[in-house]
């Protein structure tokens, strides 16, 4: 693609692909300087050169060093406004706006996310998915290293997904890639909202810094249709703030109504082992479900899921049939045991009090003996939630055993002090070693009791002094299991 064509800069030189890593530089490539948490990108320009960049972009507030760094190297130097929040928009001319071609879903909330959109990505027709997991077909997924990965990475995932046939994406939109612009450039039909609690305050500072961020997905270019968790205490706010052109379906499991849109609920719920049973009500139908997933906060999910497939055209008989063949998703209240006299495990990404307490709620209706639950908080993240956590844990639990998650560069010791200063009493067991603490939580456990394993979910690593060294929850009770 031509330069002109691509930005605003008079030049015909012709651009054969854009990047923000020297090291991935080729013959005829646009070099991308953006300015790092602890690095220039114009500090590798020179590499970037010599791999073949034939022009450098960066951000005109930095012309100044630009100049003194490319003043005697043969490159064509672009300076653009903004270009961190303008990258989105770059991406997405140079793949041929990927996007617009085809159903462009979001998803935000503090919970829920990777589960609702690995759901729906189950249940529509060529779909792709981009979040936590990975990104790509579901059968075929590949890794990404943050929930939203950046801009120009997006849009060449978009790109590769259109190439593919996929007609519907799914994409995970946390926080910190709503402030940080990675969604620019992404034209989205539909958003979702599934709930809102305590995350990330080491980052946004307070509840209504991190609010106002979320509600930027709502207020995205080209939306159509917003899917509203009503039972969220901030439903309302959500949908005051959405323009009244984008069409709303609010779902719940109680009886409230959406002030605005349609309405998708719940009613006659029962949980068992087997799964999570209800009728469901939409526009004066009603359709009796049977879903294989487990916890009552997996309905909040399933009632975003099915939502977004009526709006997208499914019908309801249709959208509830699909609903019954789907699997849980990796560290998503994943089940080991419960049979053969052994105790039921769940292991489960649940990392804010929020969550913690949503599972273990729903594990007590699911467990005819004790519930116990195995957890710690990861380290240089927000510390204000771990004493929530520890207040859950001992107020949802029988007995609590508190481990090391990912303490990256913290002390393990200085975390779990923090995470006791939420118990009332002294009664939870303290086992650093995280194989260990699982080892005996599920030796603890009778055959009628229920061990929760949670924080770390799909995560097959654990991340100490900058070092990912390799662990599985899921891969280490099924070794235990194999060996009672």
């Amino acid at each position: 693609m031509k330069i002109s064509n691509l930005l605003d800069f008079d030049s015909n030189l012709n651009v054969s692909g854009l990047t923000l890593n020297s090291g991935e530089c080729g013959a005829g490539f646009l070099f991308i300087a953006l300015k790092g948490a602890n690095h220039h990108g114009l500090n590798y320009a020179k590499s970037a050169i010599e791999k073949g960049a034939i022009a450098v972009l960066f951000d005109n507030e930095d012309a100044k060093l630009a100049d003194e760094i490319l003043a005697d190297l043969n490159v064509l130097k672009i300076g653009v406004s903004e270009l961190a929040k303008n990258l989105g928009e770059i991406s997405a001319r140079f793949y041929g706006e990927p996007s617009q071609k085809m159903n462009m879903i979001g998803i935000t909330g503090t919970n829920g996310k990777t589960s609702c959109s690995q759901f729906l990505a189950q249940t529509l027709e060529n779909c792709g998915v981009i979040g936590t997991i990975g990104w790509g077909k579901i059968s075929e997924l590949k890794q990404t290293l943050n929930t939203t990965p950046d801009a120009l990475a997006v849009q060449k995932m978009l790109a590769a997904l259109k190439n593919d046939g996929c007609e519907n994406v799914i994409m995970e939109v946390s926080s910190h890639g709503l402030a940080q612009g990675r969604v620019n450039g992404v034209k989205f039909k539909g958003a979702i909202f599934t709930n809102f609690s305590r995350d990330h305050l080491d980052y946004h500072g307070t509840m209504e810094a991190y609010l106002e961020t979320k509600l930027k997905l709502f207020d995205a270019p080209n939306l159509e249709f917003a899917i509203i968790n009503l039972d969220d205490e901030i439903s309302d706010k959500i949908i005051a703030s959405i323009p009244e052109n984008v069409e709303i379906v609010g779902v719940t499991m109680s009886e409230k109504q959406s002030p605005r849109g349609q309405t998708l609920s719940a009613e006659n719920i029962e949980l068992n082992l087997s799964g999570i049973q209800f009728d469901t009500v939409w526009q004066n139908q009603k359709q009796a479900l049977h879903v294989p997933l487990i916890g009552k906060f997996n309905l909040e999910n399933l009632l975003c899921v099915l939502a977004t497939m009526i709006v997208l055209g499914v019908e309801l008989e249709e959208s509830a049939k699909r609903l019954t063949h789907l699997k849980s998703v990796n560290g998503r209240m994943e089940r080991f045991g419960g049979e053969n006299n052994q105790p039921l495990i769940m292991v489960d990404y649940a990392h804010t009090p929020d969550a913690l307490e949503k599972v273990l709620r729903s594990l007590r209706s699911h467990t005819l003996g004790k519930l116990g639950v195995v957890f710690g908080c990861g380290g240089n993240r927000d510390k204000g939630k771990r004493s929530q956590m520890g207040k859950v844990a001992e107020q949802f639990a029988d007995w609590v055993i508190v481990t090391d998650d990912n303490p990256r560069f913290e002390s393990n010791e200085e975390i779990v002090k923090d995470i006791l200063g939420g118990f009332s009493s002294n009664e939870a067991n303290i086992i650093h070693d995280r194989a260990t603490a699982i080892r005996t939580a599920i030796e603890k456990a009778n055959a009628q009791d229920c061990v929760l394993i949670a924080g770390k979910g799909h995560e097959d690593y654990q991340e100490i002094n900058g070092v990912k060294l390799p662990f599985s929850d899921a891969e280490c009770v099924k070794k235990i299991l194999v060996q009672a």
